[in-house]
């Protein structure tokens, strides 16, 4: 395992979100989910248009992606026995989890949220997170009574060969944000070939 922020966390963390259940026994498998249509770099400090200062720790317990229609439960992951992220219930599309031993967001560095693309059933609770756009808000209740707001600075996707733990999971100065699920090219024989990311930083709370 490696150091990411606070606390360690698995080289290799989201494998069990990638089988693709739905698109191998689906007759719809040519509609795959939506993907990042390019890389976009995270911006320049300069560039940020707003930020807002850290909030208290306080586990969350909800995410919602409006321009996605995304309105799902979180519940806490820890790590298997092997080392990787553990995940949400398969069964259940509409949840995602957070990384409990890591920050909970809106508390300065970065925190971690996964969930399925897809399950048996079709598509689960990030099946559109490759859509999101640049700018678009991502809310997080908190157990406080808070809503922690992060503005979205980039989608991406990266072979799982490729993946880059540093920035994905890296330590940050400020409140940030990463959300995750599968994508890349998608293989009947082994599922996703990798996974898709969104970079977030906190914008705002109430």
């Amino acid at each position: 395992m490696r150091r990411i922020g606070n606390s360690a966390i698995a080289t290799v963390t989201v494998v069990a979100f990638c089988s693709g259940a739905w698109l191998l026994y689906s007759a719809d498998a040519s509609h795959a989910p939506p993907q990042p249509a390019a890389v976009e770099g995270r911006p320049d400090p300069g560039e940020e248009r707003l930020m807002a200062p850290a909030l208290p720790p306080s586990p969350p317990t909800r995410i919602r992606i409006p321009s996605i229609r995304v309105n799902a439960p979180l519940i806490g992951l820890g790590l298997t026995s092997s080392g990787s992220l553990d995940v949400p219930p398969a069964q259940d599309k509409n949840l995602a989890g957070w990384y409990e031993s890591g920050t909970t967001p809106g508390e300065r560095g970065t925190a971690i949220v996964a969930g399925h693309v897809d399950n048996m059933q079709g598509p689960a609770v990030f099946y559109d997170l490759g859509a999101l756009k640049k700018g678009a808000t991502i809310d997080v209740d908190r157990r406080d009574g808070g809503v922690a707001v992060f503005t979205v600075d980039a989608i991406e996707v990266y072979e799982a060969k490729d993946f880059p733990d540093a920035k994905v999971y890296g330590a940050a100065p400020r409140p940030e944000l990463r959300v995750i699920t599968c994508g890349g090219g998608y293989s009947r024989s082994t599922g996703y070939q990798g996974n898709v990311v969104v970079f977030a930083h906190l914008t705002g709370n109430h």
